[in-house]
Order: C-alpha cells, then structure tokens, then sequence
C-alpha cells in the first residue's frame, strides 16, 4: 500500500539522512520513478523533504525534522515488549538501555496500542532456563563476558585461558572472534582458531585480554554462516550402534518406560507371559559405552549383542565389583 510505503521512506530518512532514490527503490521493490512520485506526496503533505541531484545526491528531510510516528502495528509493538523478557540483554549490560529505549518506544506509541503493549509484561514471562538447572559460574555475568563484547565490536583479537569439560587444566588461545551467541541460556563465542571456525562456551573463559592486533576473520564469512555450520557439527547425531538385549517379562513395562525410546521393533506384550521368561527386545545406542545403562536392571537385563556392548557392560560390572569388594566376600 502506498501510505505503508510513504511511512517507510519516512522512518528510513529519520534514521539514516541522505538516501538514494536508488536504494529505496531497491529496498522497497518499486521503480525510481515511484519513490519520485511518493517523495512529491510527502512534501504535498506538509513533510520537509528535498532532493540533491549529482553524484552524492539523494532524498533528505530538513536538519532538525523528526516525527514521532513509529510505524508500528499492535503485533508489532507487543513483540518488541516481549523482547524485554528474554534476558540476553542483562547478561550484556544492555537492561538499561532496552529499558529507556522501550519507555521512548511506548511514548511514541499511537494511544490506541499502548495499553496493549503494557500488558505484555504483566501477561507474557520467558525463562530462558530449563529446569532444575543453577546457575553456571561466570555464565553471562562475569567480567570475562564484557570482555568478549569488547572485542567483538572493537574488530580484535582475543587472548583466552580457556577450560575445557573434563580436562586437567587451562589452555591459552588467541582467536579471532566472530560475535557471541545466546544458546539456551548460554553464551557462546563464536572464533576462528588458526583459521577454523571454533566455539567457546563462555562459562569455561578464565580470563579474557583484547589484544591490540586487528581481527582476521576469513573473507566473506558472517557469524550466522559461522554458527550455523557449528552447531550442525555439535547437532550431527552419529549413526546408532543396534544393540540386542533381553528381559525377563516381569521386568518389561518398567524397562520399556524408561529405555522404550531406543526399542527399534515392536516390543511383546508385558503381561502375556510368566514374569521369569525372557524376552527379547532390539534397541539402538549412540555408542556400545551407551549400554551401560543396562546395568540398572542388574541381572533382569541381558546384552546379547554385540560384542562390544557386552565388553562396555562386563568391563562397568568389574569396575562395581571391585568397588564393592570388601561387601562381596562379607557375604560369602
């Protein structure tokens, strides 16, 4: 429609002074010609706009002119209060700032939306985290996590110790950062390492040092390409290893409710059957170690095969075993 159109050369001359009639041609999918035609319509309207000729030339609004008319629908400005609740922006020192960007917002609102907008706080709460889960140290709040944004809008490199899960100690790296990105709650540096693309939680950042080198991120490559590729390395589910195992039929419904999501076949029925009989079940793991989890039916779940997930669960049995030594030869 031609008046949302008038209204987004407006909004767009507000924020960014001198435009191509090129550009918002582009931008807008409509000929020169047309924003031409829709530029004569504004200053019809009482708008101070103009037009430069030349090589540098363009559409402005006078110094000075500013309208406070948003553009925003109902949807649209609930959306924005929603925002408000996702959290990231505390984590980055930005609830300030969202906060009187969002009050500038409200006062620009026509009247008729703005109740609707207010209630989106009192109706709508995100809790990013999942349940029963506290708090990592240094998760979002630390001094590392300004660090990290630094960098990343300053264009240089980082210097990391960094921890990794389960390792003895820290590790030093100089990355090249992308940008950071909020994953369930968590912040994540997105950086190439020696020129391949690597992620950081950035709970596990020790300490972080911006350096005075420039960043060199490969040519071309945006955070979105980076991340993306990323996690469909961390998502990429590994072929399962079928694993065949049986289970005495007293035993069956309680097995099925807790490991039915890896049973590959239709399983019998529980109850068709006396409670000692065996019978047999085919599942899949992500790995032969994965079976292990058998071992929580102690002797009323058997791993038949293969091989290797029979390894997994005898070497777990000796391992108990010998923990449990001492009770063992208590008992005779």
């Amino acid at each position: 429609m031609k008046a949302d159109r008038l209204l987004s050369i407006l909004l767009l001359l507000q924020t960014r002074g001198r435009v191509p009639a090129t550009e918002l041609a582009e931008r807008l999918e409509v000929s020169v010609r047309t924003i031409y035609r829709d530029v004569e319509s504004l200053s019809a309207a009482g708008v101070p706009v103009f037009t430069e000729r030349g090589r540098h030339g363009g559409i402005n609004l006078l110094p000075g002119y500013r309208t406070d008319v948003t553009g925003l629908t109902a949807d649209e400005a609930r959306a924005l209060f929603v925002l408000s609740a996702q959290g990231a922006h505390s984590d980055l020192g930005l609830d300030g700032a969202l906060g009187s960007a969002l009050r500038k917002v409200m006062a620009a609102l026509p009247a008729p939306h703005r109740p609707a907008a207010e209630r989106v706080s009192e109706r709508i709460l995100v809790d990013p985290a999942r349940w029963m889960q506290s708090p990592q140290p240094g998760t979002g709040s630390g001094p590392d996590l300004g660090e990290l944004q630094y960098a990343v809008f300053a264009d240089r490199r980082l210097r990391l110790r960094y921890r990794h899960s389960g390792a003895p100690a820290p590790v030093e790296y100089t990355v090249d950062p992308y940008g950071l990105v909020n994953k369930a709650a968590v912040w994540y540096l997105v950086a190439d390492l020696h020129g391949e693309p690597r992620l950081f939680r950035a709970d596990r950042v020790l300490t972080a040092g911006t350096t005075e080198e420039t960043v060199r991120r490969r040519a071309g490559v945006t955070l979105g390409e980076v991340w993306a590729a990323l996690r469909e390395q961390v998502e990429r589910v590994p072929k399962d290893v079928p694993v065949r195992v049986r289970v005495r039929r007293g035993r069956l419904d309680m097995f099925l409710r807790i490991h039915g999501g890896r049973v590959t076949a239709p399983p019998p029925e529980a109850g068709a059957g006396p409670p000692e009989e065996w019978v047999e079940l085919a599942m899949a793991f992500p790995s032969a170690a994965a079976a292990r989890s058998m071992l929580a039916f102690g002797a009323d779940v058997e791993v038949l095969a293969p091989p290797a997930a029979r390894r997994e669960l005898a070497r777990a049995a000796a391992e108990a075993l010998r923990l449990y030594q001492d009770q063992v030869q208590a008992l005779g």
